[in-house]
């Protein structure tokens, strides 16, 4: 039995195959090594069914970015499954492998938060390093929610917009600011506001607002690799998917190829796997 795990810091998805084909999924909470402890871990891991029979186990997860959080993961699934072999990959590459399986592409993340790497079919080559929502994270759900919020705070955004989102979000400034500086996963916070976005997503403020944060995204990000302009550039995540339109446009105008374009990355991992 061969067990795929690709996780995010608030779910984890699992596929058991056997002989190629699926025998069950199952769904528990995320697993983050930067957050978590290892008990923690193996606490989450065990609440699986039938972990026993697994001979096989390839992990990709948020947070598996170093040798100490991948060992970190790798020492929970051991105590769990004593007898499998592991590999610990990152987010990154389950993107890569899903969208890109072994043809040579740029793959890319924009979901809460946002990366991408150039792949030579086999192996990530260059990763421009994502740097979190305040210093990167171009395009990312996070950083369109903070541009949104800013300028709602400091008077930048249209009245009417304004309006509308104290409307939907009864906030006070001294609660926002408090999320924001004070209390945990800021960036989670920053990026459920993508709704209100997509709910106006014809109001030119917010056309302008997205189609200027996803230039940054390219400009930032995808031209530092080498035959950017070339090869297709895939996207997985809820950002890069709900606003599609958007990010095809800004592409378009830079003369950049967009590829694949899906929310998540699990059925082309699985796809992966099984022709391997």
């Amino acid at each position: 039995m061969i067990l795929i795990a690709e996780s995010g810091s608030t779910k984890t998805d699992w596929v058991f195959l056997k002989e190629g084909k699926i025998q069950k999924q199952q769904q528990t909470l995320g697993i983050n090594p930067f957050h978590m402890d290892i008990s923690s871990i193996i606490d989450n891991i065990k609440s699986l069914e039938n972990f026993h029979l697994v001979e096989q186990i390839f992990f990709y997860g948020a947070g598996c970015a170093t040798d100490e959080t991948k060992q970190k993961v790798k020492d929970a699934l051991l105590e769990v499954f004593p007898s499998a072999s592991c590999e610990i990959h990152s987010d990154v590459l389950a993107a890569a492998r899903s969208v890109c399986g072994r043809e040579k592409g740029i793959a890319c993340i924009i979901g809460t938060g946002s990366n991408s790497c150039l792949y030579d079919g086999k192996d990530i080559t260059h990763n421009v390093r994502p740097l979190g929502y305040i210093l990167g994270d171009e395009g990312s759900g996070a950083v369109l929610g903070k541009r949104l919020i800013a300028d709602i705070l400091k008077g930048v955004a249209p009245e009417d917009i304004a309006t509308a989102f104290y409307k939907k979000h009864d906030l006070e400034y001294a609660y926002i600011i408090n999320k924001i500086y004070r209390e945990e996963a800021p960036s989670r916070f920053l990026a459920q506001f993508t709704v209100f976005l997509s709910e106006n997503i014809e109001h030119p403020y917010v056309s302008n607002l997205l189609q200027e944060e996803f230039t940054k995204f390219f400009e930032r990000n995808i031209k530092q690799y080498n035959d950017h302009s070339s090869l297709p550039i895939h996207f997985i995540g809820s950002i890069a998917y709900y606003f599609k339109k958007e990010l095809n446009k800004v592409a378009e105008k830079l003369n950049l190829q967009t590829g694949k374009i899906i929310k998540s990355p699990l059925e082309g991992l699985i796809e992966f796997h099984i022709a391997e």
